[in-house]
């Protein structure tokens, strides 16, 4: 018994949660280019669509976004207080700004909580079958850009 929830518990934090959005993610992070504070260019040259942005934020298993972070709407009870509040977040950052937030916010403060999204994590231990994995593939770190730019106060 604890073994299976032990299995069904980092099967969900690993993604397997049967999202739409991530059947269609290579197998390894997208490249991309860093220019000052921030990833100019969408990952896979793809912009994300709001809506399932939205809808991804709010899953606690598979973003983890608001474990930390608050978002304007959702359930005050279900949202973490860690992190800064995402509210207002399209007014303080630009689009490129917030990518590289998400891809690798280690990048711009190494002792940040943020986990590295998108860039493989240096010296973390990773199991085998899921090194060279990102957490989100480009597609939903572009959905989460796309919702978060609409954010504005």
């Amino acid at each position: 018994m604890r073994q299976a929830l032990v299995g069904a518990a980092l099967a969900l934090a690993c993604g397997g949660t049967g999202n739409a959005a991530r059947a269609e993610e290579p197998a390894g992070p997208e490249r991309y280019v860093v220019t000052g504070d921030a990833i100019i260019e969408p990952l896979a040259g793809r912009r994300g669509d709001a809506a399932l942005g939205q809808a991804l934020i709010g899953e606690r298993h598979r973003s983890l976004c608001i474990l930390c972070h608050a978002v304007p709407g959702g359930a005050a009870q279900l949202q973490g207080t860690l992190a800064p509040s995402l509210t207002g977040i399209g007014s303080r950052l630009d689009e490129g700004q917030i990518r590289l937030r998400i891809v690798d916010m280690k990048r711009l403060n190494p002792e940040s909580l943020m986990p590295t999204y998108h860039a493989p994590p240096d010296g973390a231990r990773i199991a085998p079958a899921w090194q060279g994995k990102p957490v989100l593939g480009a597609a939903e770190i572009e959905h989460l850009v796309a919702y978060l730019v609409t954010l504005k106060e």
